[in-house]
């Protein structure tokens, strides 16, 4: 007898034997087997920590992060749990230890959360479920854990603690200023209705100690030093090389297609062509948006990383910097179909035409790559993004941009493939607390200027005496 088995998305499965003596094993649900088979496969991330720490600013970028690798994760904040029941406007004596009425209100918004965090892992399909709350009683996290564990759920803390008193004002202000509790109040009776807060949640505060007997990250500092505690398996890994390289850092990225090539004005896919005469202009467009962006303000210029390709590379020549030059940035490769239109795939391979319309995130060019694959290899990539805190211009192509864009927004792997990002459109993005502020800037290069360098020095009001120096990795 044949199985029918697909392995997309599959990194492990569990096979189970194709008869059994025991009948009523056999009648039992598909989730009692799964549980008994394969248990503790779901993991819950449990953070830790006072306000104003980062922890819902780390919550959104770990979720961000593993939703863009694969795994479905969500966030379950008990704070929008109390903005949605009991309304934004709670004044600080809510969160005092001593009010009874505030303490047993929070407690069951609490637990309302953590329902619906055990019901989306068990019967939703995820997979990694954060619960962002303080849990800053090692009464409370007891609590949490056992509840977890008898849902057959792995339980992984993390906290955030944070010393340093400029980091702790930052988040503040980030707060007083975005935070939906705040949205309507007076900037300074924002700020001290907060310190308010977080003196009654002091109060009561007990870090994570080893004697809890947990597996948990801590973070100091906002990733100056993080420590380690029990902790095992392949994704608790992964979490703990994204952890080392993030930051809360407030700064911009500057996302941009290569101006159009040749091969963009005839329709093909893939290639390594040169830049037409509109694809010029907007290099040059390019170079004077960031002029004006940065040196016109007495800034120094961005890192600017693009691909390998000529098309990429060539994009970013007026510019006055240097740039790193990724191959792991270059266009998704489409096998047997470079250099092809999509009208001549469709009539010379009308199959892989068609494969790719019904499923465009795990369609594999014959001798190419999928965008599962392309997300893949920008992995390091992303990780360095991650790490640095400066502003950076990136310069790459369709479904590398696409794919990007949709990792620093929050979106799930399968919704990067129809993201819209045109060319000579520059998508400015700058991460928040609460969520990524962006811009587009349409770059107007539909005028006839010709590409002359002499022109193109007197707009920008630069010297350029060498070209800009290209590093390859």
């Amino acid at each position: 007898m044949k199985r029918a088995v697909s392995y997309n998305d599959v990194a492990a499965f569990v096979s189970m034997p194709l008869s059994s003596n025991n009948t009523e094993e056999d009648s039992s649900s598909e989730e009692e087997s799964e549980s008994k088979s394969f248990p503790m496969k779901k993991l819950a991330i449990v953070m830790v920590g006072l306000p104003a720490r980062g922890k819902t600013h780390i919550a959104r970028y770990i979720a961000r992060y593993l939703n863009w690798v694969g795994r479905a994760t969500r966030v379950f904040n008990v704070g929008n749990y109390r903005r949605e029941i009991l309304g934004a406007s709670q004044p600080a004596e809510f969160f005092d230890p001593s009010n009874q009425e505030g303490r047993r209100a929070r407690w069951e918004l609490a637990i309302k959360c953590l329902d619906d965090l055990i019901l989306w892992l068990k019967h939703q399909h995820g997979q990694v479920g954060i619960y962002d709350a303080t849990n800053s009683t090692k009464e409370r996290r007891k609590y949490v854990k056992e509840r977890l564990e008898t849902e057959s759920i792995r339980v992984l803390f993390l906290e955030s603690v944070c010393e340093d008193k400029s980091i702790i004002e930052h988040n503040i202000m980030e707060t007083k200023l975005r935070m939906p509790d705040y949205q309507n109040m007076d900037p300074e009776r924002a700020v001290e209705d907060f310190q308010a807060r977080i003196a009654n949640y002091e109060r009561a505060n007990e870090t994570i100690d080893d004697d809890e007997m947990v597996s948990y990250i801590k973070i100091i500092n906002v990733g100056r030093t993080i420590m380690l505690h029990q902790l095992t398996g392949y994704l608790q890994g992964k979490l703990v090389s994204y952890l080392m390289n993030m930051h809360t850092l407030s700064r911009s990225i500057y996302l941009t297609r290569h101006g159009e090539s040749e091969y963009n004005a005839e329709e093909r896919l893939g290639g390594d062509p040169d830049l037409t005469e509109k694809g010029k202009r907007f290099a040059i467009k390019l170079a004077q948006y960031i002029h004006e962006e940065f040196t016109a303000q007495g800034k120094e210029l961005p890192l600017i990383w693009t691909s390998q390709l000529r098309r990429s590379r060539h994009t970013v020549q007026f510019i006055p910097t240097h740039n790193v030059c990724w191959r792991a940035l270059n266009e998704i490769n489409a096998g047997v179909c470079e250099g092809k239109t999509l009208e001549e795939v469709k009539q010379q391979f009308p199959k892989l035409y068609e494969a790719r319309l019904k499923d465009k995130l795990h369609f594999r060019y014959p001798g190419g790559e999928s965008y599962v694959d392309v997300i893949q290899r920008l992995e390091p990539v992303m990780l360095e993004v991650e790490r640095m805190r400066e502003p950076m211009l990136i310069v790459s192509h369709n479904a590398v941009i696409r794919a990007i864009y949709g990792f620093l927004i929050g979106k799930r792997q399968d919704e990067c493939p129809n993201l819209e990002v045109p060319l000579h459109v520059v998508i400015k993005l700058t991460p928040r607390a609460y969520g990524c502020e962006e811009t587009r800037i349409e770059l107007n290069v539909e005028d006839n200027e010709t590409v002359d360098g002499s022109r193109l020095d007197s707009k920008l009001n630069t010297r350029c005496t060498k070209p800009p120096k290209q590093v390859f990795f």
